[in-house]
């Protein structure tokens, strides 16, 4: 059976799966979507005890994805996690899932979690995930994107609960907890793309010999 071919072309940029798999196909694409988000959803579960709070590994998986895929599939990775969760898949952190994840508080780091995903694979596409400098700006912008949409929907969400909001208090609920545990998964995926970078150029080098 013949497959579609998406040409380099027309703008298409090269970033970690396109030099691990090699040609573009419609459905290389799309296996490369549906495995970012099964990875979003593994590490999503996965816990390590840390003060204040515990750090996962959705964040991570975020930033991972979007840089290993580029900005689209990236951004359609992280699209399919959040309707397979709203779908009723137990896809988010702690096993949850369902449309009520809407009215939870958490929820718009999920929304964030599209875009965070879509700007890393943008500037992985330029080439930022390469060297150790620009990477860890590239995933510094990635780790605070969420926040720009998590903190809002939260303190909106919050409101409607009851809970009267100011800014303090959205800092304390929804940023202070977690920059322990986002400046740890920012270091780690910083160091990862430059590593597998030199990886793959590496064993390239060793097959051409």
């Amino acid at each position: 059976m013949s497959t579609v071919s998406v040409p380099r072309t027309l703008g298409a940029r090269t970033v970690l799966a396109d030099q691990l798999i090699g040609r573009r196909t419609l459905l290389t694409n799309l296996a490369l979507i549906g495995a970012g988000a099964a990875l979003v959803a593994l590490l999503a579960q996965v816990e390590i005890p840390m003060w204040p709070v515990p750090i996962t590994g959705q964040t991570l998986g975020v930033m991972l994805v979007g840089a290993t895929l580029g900005a689209w599939r990236g951004a359609a990775a992280l699209t399919t996690y959040l309707v397979a969760g709203l779908a009723g898949l137990p896809v988010f952190a702690g096993f949850t899932g369902g449309i009520a994840s809407v009215g939870k508080p958490s929820f718009g780091f999920i929304i964030g979690f599209i875009f965070a995903a879509f700007v890393v694979g943008w500037l992985a596409e330029r080439n930022w995930d390469r060297r150790p400098l620009t990477s860890l700006l590239a995933f510094l912008g990635a780790s605070i994107i969420p926040f720009l949409f998590g903190v809002p929907y939260m303190w909106l969400m919050l409101e409607q609960l009851g809970t009267s909001m100011n800014f303090g208090l959205a800092m304390e609920y929804g940023v202070t907890p977690f920059i322990l545990g986002g400046i740890v998964k920012w270091l780690l995926a910083a160091a990862a793309l430059p590593l597998a970078w030199k990886g793959v150029k590496a064993l390239e080098r060793r097959n051409e010999q």
